[in-house]
């Protein structure tokens, strides 16, 4: 069937599996059925990098534990990764490059995104062009926008407009943690959106749409950091996800994925693309 939208989702912080978005996509597909749209219409890649960074942590993790009695280890298991993925990535925020370093794993991380952008275009979209939509869930949502920044500053002029990110539609945070990257710098600029180069008869649909649960710490609000992400970013929207007892709990910031009122407001955007 022949594609109409292409979707590109980011896992954030902690452990994950390369089918860690299995249950957003189907969640999603589901509810696009309820709106009277065939879900094959849609062409899911996602962007999985925790390989690159775990095996480092995994390896200090046993050889802490095997030296030392600590407690609360699942804790202190879930602090390092975040702590580690975001120290192991280590960059400015985009908008500030002077004094930064790109590190191996920052271009090995967008290497990664950028293979499954290629992925996208060159096999279910047959080199065809179709809106973008990007999914990120936190500390996604950072990478991403570095990436999409890269692109619109840095453009590499071997890919296609669309791996160019020009025609990215949609941009959906969940439990988004950029603002906690900006305190050190003294200008922060948020992407370009919509991207200059997005057709025109695709900017007035265009959203960046910021999803966070008021129980999740590490989800927060864009808008207030500066007028100029209060221009770029559509909304801020307070969503309750999770059970009746991890929706109510820190660990409120894993339940994106599986929560169906999630993936109905997530539908709902791509409806309006569709």
């Amino acid at each position: 069937m022949k594609k109409e939208l292409a979707c590109l989702v980011i896992h954030g912080i902690g452990r994950q599996t390369p089918g860690f978005a299995d249950g957003l996509v189907a969640g999603v597909s589901a509810q696009l059925e309820t709106l009277g749209h065939d879900p094959e219409v849609l062409a899911w890649q996602s962007v999985y990098w925790d390989d690159i960074l775990r095996p480092a942590q995994d390896a200090y993790l046993e050889a802490a534990y095997q030296a030392a009695d600590l407690r609360a280890r699942g804790l202190r298991t879930l602090l390092l990764n975040a702590l580690g993925d975001a120290v192991g990535y280590r960059q400015l925020p985009s908008g500030r490059r002077r004094g930064g370093e790109e590190t191996m794993t920052y271009r090995r991380i967008h290497a990664r995104v950028r293979e499954a952008v290629g992925a996208l275009y060159h096999e279910p979209l047959a080199g065809r062009a179709v809106p973008l939509v990007a999914l990120a869930h936190s500390f996604g949502g950072h990478i991403l926008s570095n990436y999409i920044w890269d692109s619109q500053h840095r453009p590499d002029k071997r890919l296609s407009s669309f791996e160019r990110m020009n025609w990215l539609s949609g941009f959906i945070t969940f439990g988004c943690n950029i603002p906690l990257f900006t305190f050190a710098c003294t200008e922060v600029m948020p992407i370009r959106f919509p991207p200059p180069r997005l057709p025109a008869r695709l900017k007035p649909h265009a959203r960046w749409l910021n999803f966070f649960d008021p129980d999740d710490v590490l989800g927060w609000p864009l808008k207030p950091i500066n007028a100029a992400y209060a221009d770029v970013v559509h909304s801020d929207e307070r969503i309750n996800v999770g059970g009746p007892v991890t929706g109510w709990t820190p660990a409120s910031h894993l339940a994106y994925w599986d929560d169906k009122r999630f993936a109905r407001r997530v539908a709902d955007f791509l409806d309006t693309l569709l």
